[in-house]
């Protein structure tokens, strides 16, 4: 089968052995992919998934063509959604509990593969370790990506009273209030903390949803309210940084770490299954739903990373097998 492997110096197109799935896993013909920031070389500072001779990728859609021994409610022929590894390749095996049916709404192959990722990691992020209830207020740092514009949707469905996005770019930060945000901030002025402040009647926000990390922390306990909630999710901004250690105790603020690396197979499978719990019924009305910045071919893998490493787009940058 033909993938995009990582190189020397860059993604190669090569001729590779197709995968053949463990007892818990289906092999997917992949249809197409979603890209994250994840996969770029040296990502958030650990250059994970750039191991020379490895195929990146984490989500994609496609039909299952073979399933394993083990296999529960997924069968040859369905169409489905999933986050695994090695997705840019024309076929991948993803275990079963992490695979979705595509709503049966005329929901595109593209479509479908911008959604594994966003929903399993925003829902996660803001409802299960940001708890966040009905009333309260939010920031999504990173807004304008992907997986950032669905954390301000699952927002705004869950009955967030204030949704705040983020962006440096002022292009793409225009555009956040279409997708749920009520206020957008430019993270690049200083002390912009006081905004929220000020939007929030002094009170600051209940849960912080942060991808960006070093470069924010101290702004984000800033802009906290006391017992507010940070979760960690991703550290664009940098993954060592200055800490107010004070502002945090005075606050009483929970800072939560979360990843997907760490979790076992049954806590992953648990992602899917709250999630599909909680929010399908949205997904399936479309309600949820990530705008496409620019399509490749699986052959323009490179391409395609160098479209994201440029960070110009807004929302999601998908291949097409």
């Amino acid at each position: 089968m033909k993938a995009a492997v990582v190189g020397e110096n860059a993604l190669e197109i090569r001729d590779v052995p197709m995968p053949k799935p463990k007892p818990n896993e289906v092999l997917i013909k992949v249809r197409a992919i979603g890209l994250n920031r994840a996969e770029l070389p040296g990502a958030y500072g650990s250059g994970h998934n750039r191991v020379t001779g490895t195929i990146p990728g984490i989500e994609c859609s496609g039909e299952v063509v073979e399933c394993g021994a083990e296999v529960q409610g997924v069968k040859k022929g369905d169409r489905v959604m999933g986050s695994g590894q090695g997705t840019y390749a024309e076929y991948t095996v993803v275990d079963w509990g992490r695979t979705t049916p595509i709503p049966a709404n005329n929901m595109s192959w593209e479509q479908a593969a911008t959604l594994p990722s966003a929903l399993g990691t925003m829902h996660d992020a803001i409802v299960t370790n940001g708890r966040l209830q009905p009333g309260e207020s939010i920031i999504i740092q990173g807004a304008s990506s992907g997986v950032g514009i669905m954390g301000m949707q699952i927002a705004k469905l869950k009955g967030a009273k204030l949704v705040i996005g983020t962006s440096t770019n002022d292009a793409r930060r225009a555009r956040l209030k279409e997708y749920g945000a009520d206020l957008a901030i430019d993270t690049k002025k200083p002390n912009w903390s006081e905004e929220v402040l000020q939007a929030t009647g002094g009170k600051g926000v209940n849960v912080i949803i942060d991808m960006v990390s070093a470069s924010v922390a101290n702004e984000n306990m800033k802009a906290a309210a006391v017992l507010g909630r940070i979760i960690n999710v991703g550290r664009l901004g940098g993954g060592r940084g200055e800490f107010d250690y004070n502002l945090h105790a005075n606050k009483r603020i929970a800072y939560i770490g979360v990843t997907h690396r760490t979790r076992s197979p049954d806590e992953l499978r648990a992602e899917v299954r709250n999630m599909r719990a909680d929010l399908w019924e949205a997904v399936s009305a479309g309600k949820l739903a990530i705008p496409i910045d620019r399509v490749f071919k699986l052959d323009e893998a490179e391409a395609a990373q160098a479209h994201m490493r440029s960070n110009a787009h807004f929302g999601k940058i998908v291949m097409v097998v």
